[in-house]
């Protein structure tokens, strides 16, 4: 299918969301309460932290079930495995099923598998169950999309912003709680609290979605199959596709080795405190929100230059920041607000390619933006043990300068594009 024809199907989508309104679905123009968008933002955050919680909790997983730091660390490995096949098979889902059965379905299954990781008796069960806890966790890319086409046209930007904040937070502050926790009601309790905060959600959640489709998705094998077409004709969708991967590989570069830089010379922090540090994370998360509003001021085009030269320019302080913390703090935040105001560039502009199917799109973004996570994991773990903070450095900076480059040349080309690049 041709772009001009997913647009023309997400028109055909829009009229008759306008039908179904008066069923309980909210007409594209009638807009979300503020209300809304806040649970929205909540949800999305709390159901995103559950893949972050093991983190900084190994030790004690280890300790409990006598099992090594190299067998134990697969928890994580495993719990992003799930995830990513959430990505690719439950996201584009999203365009076929009613949301107010499948949000909280995906978020009652997530509560039975937390459940299953608190009362877990070995270490090979407490890894099932985060696997299905990783895949349900895509709940929340669910919602991002379908607050997009919950919002009015108006409110679109702002709306996506606000909720990628709370996800944004989710993945900043979820360590920090999780060790916060963790010492009051132990690794155990943990998750037995997360396990209830999914059901209440989940409960939540049943009372105020739309209780109708928002797509004309007719099956399962037809979403999957126009969400490979989708990413082959739609050629705005890759272009913000490689954005994204490539601010997300900067942002997993540094967050991987902040802990080595922090916890050695000159700063030697402790565990609590580095976890802290996702609080500095956190203010820049900030930052998403206002790309939302800037983006009905200025021209997309070159707030996402300036977003891909922030990323970039960050990595710069950053190095500085080995001997420095104030500059090391605004490296951080200069480095979120990049990659943050990025982000909601690109979610912003891929949904309005084919309405009808912005979970199927979201899919494709979000398991891009995933790959260059992990892209950007792997090539810090090997800068870090070759060279140190400068490769590290190098290394965050490499991705978003190439692509800015790429975005140099895609705009010139494409400057009389309706949408640009």
């Amino acid at each position: 299918m041709t772009t001009a024809a997913w647009r023309r199907s997400g028109s055909l989508s829009g009229r008759r969301d306008g039908r179904q309104a008066h069923r309980g679905q909210p007409a594209d123009h009638q807009g979300m309460s503020q209300g809304l968008v806040l649970l929205f933002a909540v949800t999305t955050g709390l159901v995103v932290a559950n893949l972050y919680y093991s983190q900084p909790l190994l030790h004690l997983i280890a300790a409990d079930f006598r099992s090594g730091a190299g067998a134990t660390g697969v928890l994580v490995t495993v719990t992003q495995i799930g995830y990513a096949a959430g990505l690719l098979f439950a996201v584009p889902a999203g365009d076929l099923f009613v949301p107010r059965r499948y949000v909280p379905c995906l978020l009652l299954v997530s509560a039975a598998a937390l459940l299953g990781a608190a009362l877990a008796p070995s270490l090979p069960a407490l890894m099932a169950a985060a696997a299905i806890a990783g895949f349900c966790s895509v709940a929340a890319q669910v919602l991002v999309p379908l607050a997009a086409a919950m919002s009015s046209n108006a409110q679109r930007a702002r709306v996506i912003g606000t909720v990628f904040s709370g996800l944004l937070l989710g993945i900043l502050l979820a360590r920090t709680i999780a060790g916060l926790l963790a010492e009051a009601v132990g690794w155990r309790g943990l998750y037995g609290i997360a396990a209830a905060l999914m059901l209440g959600l989940a409960v939540l959640l049943s009372r105020v979605l739309p209780a109708a489709r928002i797509s004309a998705a007719e099956s399962y094998a037809s979403v999957l199959r126009s969400t490979v077409a989708l990413a082959r004709d739609l050629r705005e969708l890759r272009h913000r596709s490689l954005y994204g991967a490539a601010g997300f590989a900067a942002f997993s570069v540094f967050w991987t080795t902040a802990a080595f830089l922090l916890s050695g010379a000159p700063y030697h922090y402790g565990t609590i405190t580095v976890g802290l540090f996702g609080l500095v994370g956190a203010a820049g998360a900030l930052s998403a929100s206002w790309a939302g509003r800037l983006l009905s001021r200025c021209s997309l085009r070159w707030l996402t230059g300036a977003a891909l030269a922030l990323t970039a320019a960050s990595f710069a302080l950053l190095w500085v920041g080995r001997d420095s913390l104030a500059v090391l703090v605004l490296g951080i935040i200069v480095l979120d607000i990049g990659v943050q105001g990025l982000h909601v560039l690109n979610q912003n502009t891929i949904y309005s390619l084919a309405p009808g199917a912005r979970s199927r799109i979201n899919g494709v973004y979000m398991t891009l933006y995933f790959v260059g996570g992990a892209v950007g994991s792997a090539a810090a773990s090997l800068a870090w043990s070759t060279r140190g903070w400068a490769a590290v450095c190098v290394a965050g900076a490499a991705l978003p300068v190439a692509v800015l480059c790429m975005w140099a040349w895609w705009s010139r080309s494409s400057a009389n594009r309706t949408l640009p690049s």
